[in-house]
């Protein structure tokens, strides 16, 4: 996949297995309390002083986000308090349970990871030296980059290295699956662009699945062997992952452990379970527990209690912050007195986060759905409050009283780089609205700064010297995105344009020249010569930074051989379905009211 910038079925009821038992000195009657408030009274994203919240079930916001099955696992003081699964693996399937596999998707990165320090350790490998010392299958290419600075292992595990491409899409059942030299040229069978360095390595974190790719054929290249047996040696037998393995294709004999992977609209993957042949940073498949247990491995060995794989000493290298809070592996966060190492993950069809406290405490949930990371995020906030985590807990807000004339002189519109914001009043409250997006009630906790209860998002209002508004601030999940204040004849066009956008999306209709944009675009990416004039200036950048990437993606699929209108998104961006001489990719296109590209990605194509 290349540069993007774009953003009913019913089933059984919730079905619930158990395993181990629980810590010394807890009651089965107290755990089971204790597990029934993280699943049957989740709370909001925010939490208002003084007024009752309204919590949700796990089994209703599941059905609402049309995911089948769940797995979750808590640790708590070191140890698995309890396993379980929640849910179907199929619709009109069996029940999820704690063996239930699941694709660990990028959460392989970290585990893997812990088998190249392993090595490092045994003084195999250095984390420092130029990675074509070691690489013999396949060299990193040389270019102006890699002259000035070589690529290191170190850079690899950290993001650092300046490789190309994010993440992978595998392959679908029955699709030619690639060997891993094509994988790293971007050769077909491959469906992912050439692995390349196009920035300087140590200099800039960009996430690249490319990257662990490459640390895939490295440690090919020192142990000879195949990279599921190195992996299960070297990290999931001694740990006890014993229900883990990173073979792809999973067998066939294990096709029944499996829960079936859904989109976000509640059907499934066509074919199944997606081949990943790039192991390590995407083919894992495991459970909760498992990857549990590599969690504990990790906090057992940072105390010095178990060195099953690392010692303590190599895993504070671990867990040492680098660029942008990333570890050797997993990203790093909290606070100095309560430090947690974390991953995401996100295959075709699977959602699931692993944190995990130093000192303790953890949570591992993985779902069969595309729409599963928002009930991770759900879980999570749940299970912090429960155990009393100093981080990801429900926001707590106040609401202040502000005088109605000072709502007033906030209503209006506000231009930003994601869209107009429309702020409108209705009695004492405020309403916010972006482009496309419902409309949402604004509490005040000062005369300048709102919350919404539904996100957790903050407004700040600027005003000049006579109190008048100028413009407003969105924080939202660490983003920060400014918007000013327009009025008079071009407040009352843009307004227009979003009414026109409303329209669109209501009746399903595409832009006017999106699909004549689209196919102008993708032909100068071939070329390599794109319009930046045509393009906004915050697409035109991402464009700029990965032109070698999306020039080898565009020249990949071939010509256009077709194209169908799909659906208008609610932000406005129109979605065809593109065949190409080899292959057919769904494309998301935005256009700017002038007509501008505001952003096109492409994802595989959907049923």
């Amino acid at each position: 996949m290349w540069t993007s910038t774009l953003l009913r079925r019913l089933f059984g009821g919730i079905v619930c297995t158990m395993i181990g038992g629980t810590l010394a000195g807890q009651t089965p009657s107290t755990l089971e309390e204790r597990i029934r408030r993280v699943v049957d009274a989740m709370p909001p994203a925010v939490i208002v002083k003084g007024e009752p919240a309204a919590t949700a079930k796990l089994a209703g916001r599941m059905a609402a986000l049309h995911v089948p099955g769940v797995g979750i696992a808590v640790i708590h003081e070191g140890r698995i308090e309890w396993a379980r699964g929640f849910g179907v693996t199929r619709i009109g399937g069996p029940p999820v349970t704690p063996d239930t596999l699941f694709q660990a998707a990028s959460i392989s990165k970290p585990v893997a990871a812990m088998a190249v320090l392993h090595l490092v350790q045994a003084g195999k490998l250095s984390l420092d030296t130029d990675v074509n010392e070691y690489l013999k299958s396949w060299k990193v290419p040389a270019n102006s980059f890699t002259e000035r600075r070589k690529v290191t292992i170190r850079e690899l595990l950290t993001h650092t290295a300046g490789m190309t491409v994010h993440g992978f899409a595998g392959y679908a059942a029955g699709a030619p699956v690639p060997a891993l030299i094509e994988v790293l040229n971007g050769e077909k069978p491959a469906n992912s662009p050439p692995i390349r360095v196009d920035i300087e390595p140590g200099t800039l974190w960009r996430y690249s699945g490319g990257g662990y790719v490459v640390v895939q054929q490295l440690l090919l290249d020192v142990t000879g062997e195949p990279f599921p047996k190195l992996m299960h040696d070297t990290v999931l037998a001694p740990i006890g992952m014993t229900r883990s393995t990173y073979q792809q294709p999973l067998p066939q004999d294990r096709m029944a452990e499996v829960a079936t992977p859904y989109r976000a609209d509640g059907e499934p993957v066509p074919g199944g379970p997606h081949v990943y042949p790039e192991m390590a940073p995407a083919g894992l498949w495991t459970t909760p527990s498992d990857l549990a247990r590599y969690a504990i491995e990790v906090q057992k060995s940072l105390a010095g209690t178990s060195n099953k794989v690392l010692s303590a000493a190599m895993v504070r290298q671990m867990l040492a912050p680098g660029l942008n809070h990333q570890g050797l592996g997993p990203a790093l966060g909290g606070s100095a007195e309560h430090p947690y190492f974390d991953h995401g993950g996100a295959n075709e069809g699977y959602r699931c986060n692993l944190i995990a406290f130093e000192h303790g405490d953890g949570l591992v949930v993985m779902t069969n759905s595309d729409s599963g990371g928002q009930l991770a995020a759900e879980i999570e906030r749940s299970v912090a409050r429960e155990y009393g985590w100093p981080d990801f807990q429900p926001v707590e807000r106040t609401i202040a009283t502000v005088d109605p004339q000072t709502l007033e002189s906030y209503v209006g519109a506000y231009q930003s780089p994601r869209g107009l914001f429309t702020v409108t009043r209705e009695g004492d409250r405020l309403f916010v609205q972006l482009s496309g997006q419902p409309k949402f009630p604004a509490f005040p906790e000062s005369a300048r700064e709102f919350f919404l209860k539904a996100v957790d998002a903050q407004f700040t209002f600027q005003v000049d010297a006579q109190g008048k508004a100028t413009g407003l601030t969105l924080r939202q999940n660490g983003m920060v995105v400014p918007a000013n204040r327009v009025e008079g004849a071009e407040a009352q066009r843009m307004e227009a344009n979003a009414a026109s956008l409303a329209r669109r999306f209501q009746e399903q209709k595409p832009a006017p020249g999106s699909e004549a944009a689209m196919r102008r675009l993708i032909e100068e990416l071939r070329e390599g010569r794109p319009d930046y004039s045509q393009l906004f200036p915050e697409f035109a950048a991402v464009i700029r930074q990965g032109l070698p990437e999306a020039q080898a993606s565009a020249k990949q699929l071939g010509a256009v051989l077709s194209v169908t209108f799909k659906r208008v998104e609610s932000s406005g961006g129109d979605v065809y379905e593109v065949k190409f001489q080899n292959g057919t990719l769904e494309c998301h296109i935005a256009l700017t009211p002038d007509g501008k590209i505001a952003g096109m990605g492409f994802r595989p194509s959907q049923p």
